[in-house]
């Protein structure tokens, strides 16, 4: 797969993006040129569910009980909240196509929400056990954190094994999140695939 600037939400499709992501691709927008360009990174970035870290304060602030974490509910503002930043490669032709892949079952929300009011969330897709982590937002402290939190509780609940987090950053470090050879991601992968596990449902 290869950079294009052909490519659009026509035909970004969902079978396309379900395809990339079963042999570990995934799209990014650029902002300034508004192509789609593939990724593999060499070295990928995971996040081991046995390993993830939660810090203290975090702790103490799910303690209070003020979040409530409600999974796909809105969609599409979790995906546009996630991009409204200076720099995002989360562009139009992205998030109308995230939002096909989220109406076909494979794209998931979840989301913060404090008095009535979402404050943070995140959003990514899942294929049998693996979840493929994207994007995150927030606008109240530790509502993106308490999220992930929600996600990987719920991953554990439904027997996933994989957490993709693509590219490692200070925060997803701060989560636990690991770098794996390019070998080593796509053979966890296969078996994460093979799971007979869903995100979605009861």
């Amino acid at each position: 797969m290869n950079s294009s600037d052909h490519i659009t939400a026509s035909s970004l499709t969902p079978e396309v993006l379900l395809g990339a992501y079963r042999a570990g691709y995934f799209p990014m927008g650029n902002s300034e040129t508004g192509e789609i360009e593939w990724h593999e990174p060499f070295m990928r970035a995971i996040i081991p569910l046995d390993a993830v870290k939660t810090s203290r304060s975090l702790r103490q602030t799910l303690k209070k009980g003020h979040f409530e974490f409600r999974f796909d509910t809105d969609f599409e503002f979790t995906i546009s909240a996630c991009s409204n930043r200076a720099d995002t490669w989360i562009t139009d032709v992205i998030i109308q196509s995230y939002c096909d892949l989220h109406k076909a079952g494979f794209a998931h929300s979840v989301e913060t929400w404090c008095d009535g009011v979402m404050v943070g969330g995140l959003y990514g897709v899942a294929i049998g056990g693996a979840f493929f982590g994207e994007s995150m937002f927030s606008t109240m402290s530790d509502s993106s954190k308490a999220a992930f939190v929600a996600l990987t509780n719920k991953m554990n609940e439904r027997g996933m094994a994989l957490l993709d987090s693509q590219y490692i950053n200070p925060f997803t470090e701060s989560l636990g999140a690991i770098e794996i050879p390019r070998t080593e991601y796509l053979k966890r992968l296969e078996s994460a695939l093979q799971l007979p596990t869903t995100f979605a449902g009861e």
